[in-house]
């Protein structure tokens, strides 16, 4: 557990899902969807309060300050000659990997009619396993596949907000509080916001009292939510389960959350 002085605490919902059940979730038919629920409500804690911060080593995620090129998030171009570029030079920094790459660039918002594929996720739940990780590789890295995974192999998410963040922040539990056996299986179809990519393969959390949650109050531009989603060598905090949450504290009339997300998977 992070140790803390007198941390700034706020509650929220959480939506788990029920033990043992198999989700399937439709990110652009969210309606769809089959994610038998439950609920809990838990204290989030503001990570800016804490005494001692996260670590990726210890709790599987942390917040840097990661100053980005890109001038529009919005436009595809950047993304794939800036912004992924710069999310591989980071994640073999993070890792200390000696090769990384990087997919599924998603930018978010929870503003009025915006598609659901671009929605943020309500729902505790860890992107990807292995399944998806060597589905996803594979094919990008062709004859060098088998070399690079018989490495460590570590799955990462790089958040950053578009702009200040006054509302639906990014929520995230303590790798080293979730077990093995919080995890159940999940299936996403349609992920990644193309409606017609194949399954993708991750879990959902289950509720457990152990659990400890943690968000940035106020997250700017020009900083990033690493995470870590698997981790191959289970010697290290493996699984940062992590959600959208409704802030009590925002105000009625804050503007939209805008973010960005991308993965990364790196071969230490």
């Amino acid at each position: 557990m992070l140790a803390v002085k007198a941390p700034h605490q706020i509650k929220a919902t959480i939506r788990y899902v029920v033990k043992g059940e198999r989700a399937i979730f439709y990110p652009s038919e969210r309606d769809k969807s089959y994610w038998p629920g439950d609920d809990h409500e838990v204290a989030v804690t503001d990570l800016r309060t804490l005494d001692v911060p996260p670590s990726i080593e210890r709790n599987g995620f942390t917040i840097l300050r990661q100053n980005s090129a890109v001038r529009d998030f919005l436009d595809p171009l950047q993304i794939e000659q800036v912004y992924v570029p710069e999310a591989i030079a980071l994640a073999r920094r993070l890792n200390g990997a000696a090769h990384a790459i990087a997919f599924g660039p998603v930018a978010r918002s929870d503003r009025s009619g915006n598609s659901e594929s671009r929605l943020p996720a309500f729902g505790a739940h860890v992107d990807y396993g292995r399944r998806t990780i060597e589905d996803i590789a594979r094919p990008l890295l062709r004859e060098q596949a088998d070399h690079w995974f018989s490495k460590r192999v570590v799955l990462m998410n790089l958040w950053r907000p578009i702009s200040t963040v006054y509302r639906t922040p990014l929520a995230l539990c303590d790798a080293a509080t979730v077990d093995a056996g919080d995890l159940h299986d999940s299936e996403i179809r349609g992920g990644l916001d193309d409606p017609n990519r194949p399954p993708l393969y991750g879990y959902n959390l289950s509720f457990n009292p152990a659990h400890r949650w943690y968000y940035a109050s106020r997250m700017q531009p020009e900083e990033v939510l690493a995470f870590k989603l698997y981790d191959s060598d289970a010697s290290h905090p493996r699984w940062t389960g992590h959600t959208a949450i409704n802030d009590p504290e925002a105000a009625a009339d804050a503007p939209p959350r805008e973010s960005i997300e991308i993965r990364t998977i790196s071969f230490i």
